[in-house]
């Protein structure tokens, strides 16, 4: 059986977790939460781009996303930075649903699973 690696833990969440050549990052939220949708799409676009290097990955390597978004009217917008940060990449298998957050701030949260 393939080993589990977790990193950037603590007692409610592993920030990322390997098993057998996958990585699976928790839900990313932006840091400044002050800003549009876009804006936190972005940040936490940005965000991902570190934690998938962290364990030897990329955004060419994307099996699936998961896109929770407070208000589905700004899913155009949310598809513009993200459309932008996939670079020509090819994208992955996606799923964008509407979302109330614990966080009224929270306009924008991924899922990311991709292979190493």
């Amino acid at each position: 059986m393939a080993d589990i690696t977790r990193h950037q833990s603590n007692e409610k969440l592993s920030r990322v977790v390997v098993h057998g050549g996958t990585v699976y990052l928790s839900g990313l939220t932006a840091d400044d939460k002050s800003t549009d949708t876009q804006s936190q799409t972005r940040q936490i676009l940005a965000k991902a781009d570190l934690l998938l290097a962290s364990v030897g990955s990329d955004r060419s390597k994307l099996l699936l996303t998961q896109i929770y978004l407070r208000d589905t009217a700004e899913f155009d917008t949310m598809n513009r930075a993200w459309i932008d940060w996939l670079d020509g990449a090819a994208p992955p298998a996606r799923i964008t649903v509407g979302a109330d957050f614990a966080l009224p701030e929270i306009r924008v949260e991924i899922l990311f699973t991709a292979a190493i």
